[in-house]
């Protein structure tokens, strides 16, 4: 039921009205007496968003309803209005068609593992606690969350002087111009491309990537910006575009703001899929390592070590757990314009780092999970070096690759890396091969 970002899938099948009000009945059934609801563009939100409203309500939790906002605004709001729980109606950079519903917890961080469990039995067990019909949860509507997120992240990197940057913010139709309110708020003079929020992101998909963003990179070549920023759907992602119209790999801005984050003997905490790359960068200065299994859920809760003073995922997931422990888009954008101020552009920062080649491919099954499995099974008789904190990874003497199942579409993920080209797209061919003998195993069966 849930997976690495939540609940999430295509609506009608995967996702619809009926799941919404169970989950919202089971987490109400888990004494959370306030919870905060909020949604992005998608079209199929506002009538999951009443749905999970009407679950809460019916056992008994008030309501804060939010409308429709950037994730990290729905997981900063939790504290700022008391809630035990936030709940946001998205599906994150996922197609339209797909929508899906996240927890958030006090701290600002997503639920994962065990709590989410707790309520995933609920709902399959059918069990809740109802209220009273004169004890019947309220529901409140708030309309200065957007103003407060923005608040909070001028507070969090401070105004930028006659040095901050001109920057383009590619909101991709979706819930991220409240990143543009910040950086103005900033000193930054601004430029926003399809800005007007729409479910259906007609401008471009909603995931930031070097294709997505053509429009993005070709306006900042072609103009004075000194960056371009770029959101998904629901704005908890950013990735960047330097100065010259080149997108900058996640890995590589990861590396980035690890660096800046980092200091002696502190710690940062990174997927199992992120390049080696961002490893080198953090011992250079001076610091180190953590790595836990993909998904932003996973990076927050290690933040919350003694030490870890950063998470991130090359995904464009980035954790500040000083100011809050949910991927904020907005203030990712705001913390790299602020890195800009004081270099000499995005490509100098850029050119700190050491880069690895590195491959990443999707290979799409309804049997991820068989797949994986069947590949573990194989890659254990052949390979001495294999772990599987997440999927499987093997080491090889001049590299690695990944292979595993996504915790949001129905897809298995390959990670190659290498010293050379070469070797990368050889091992990227070795993962692949295992893969789609997997594939013909689990058809088989």
């Amino acid at each position: 039921m849930f997976g690495t970002s939540g609940i999430r899938g295509e609506f009608g099948t995967d996702v619809n009205a009926g799941l919404a009000l169970d989950l919202g009945r089971a987490i109400a059934s888990e004494n959370a007496n306030r919870v905060v609801v909020g949604r992005d563009a998608r079209t199929t939100g506002a009538l999951l968003a009443d749905a999970v409203t009407a679950g809460l309500r019916e056992c008994g939790a008030d309501v804060v309803s939010l409308g429709v906002v950037p994730t990290p605004t729905v997981a900063r709001a939790v504290s700022w209005y008391g809630a035990a729980v936030g709940v946001a109606v998205t599906a994150s950079h996922n197609p339209p068609a797909d929508n899906g519903l996240k927890l958030w917890d006090r701290d600002g961080s997503a639920v994962v593992d065990g709590r989410q469990a707790v309520v995933a039995d609920r709902i399959r067990a059918d069990d809740y606690e109802y209220a009273p019909w004169d004890a019947v949860g309220t529901r409140t509507t708030r309309s200065d969350a957007r103003d407060r997120h923005v608040n909070a992240v001028v507070d969090a990197v401070g105004d930028l002087g006659a040095d901050a940057p001109a920057v383009v913010v590619d909101v991709g139709n979706g819930t991220g111009t409240v990143t543009a309110a910040a950086l103005r708020a900033l000193g930054c003079s601004v430029h926003t491309l399809d800005a007007d929020a729409d479910g259906s992101f007609p401008a471009r998909p909603s995931e930031p990537t070097a294709e997505t963003c053509a429009s993005l990179r070709a306006v900042v070549e072609a103009t004075d910006a000194d960056l371009g920023v770029a959101h998904d759907g629901d704005a908890d992602r950013m990735l960047a575009v330097t100065e010259e119209g080149t997108f900058v790999p996640g890995d590589v801005l990861l590396a980035v703001f690890a660096t800046d984050a980092v200091s002696n003997g502190e710690t940062v905490a990174v997927p199992v899929d992120t390049s080696l790359a961002v490893d080198r960068a953090v011992r250079d200065a001076g610091g180190d390592t953590t790595y836990t299994r993909v998904g932003d859920g996973h990076v927050a809760a290690r933040t919350a070590d003694n030490g870890v003073v950063f998470g991130g995922e090359p995904s464009g997931a980035w954790i500040w757990p000083a100011h809050a422990r949910c991927p904020d888009g907005t203030l990712a954008a705001a913390k790299l314009a602020s890195l800009v101020a004081d270099a000499d552009s995005v490509s100098s920062l850029v050119a700190g780092v050491e880069q690895t080649p590195l491959r990443r491919e999707n290979i799409e099954t309804g049997e991820k999970d068989a797949v994986v499995a069947a590949v573990h099974d194989r890659v254990e008789e052949t390979y001495e070096d294999v772990t599987a904190l997440d999927g499987v990874r093997v080491e090889v003497r001049d590299g690695w690759f990944l292979v595993r199942a996504s915790g949001t579409q129905p897809l298995v993920r390959v990670t190659a890396e290498a010293a050379t080209s070469e070797r990368a797209d050889e091992l990227l061919d070795t993962a692949r091969d295992l893969v789609q003998d997997a594939l013909t195993v689990v058809a088989a069966d």
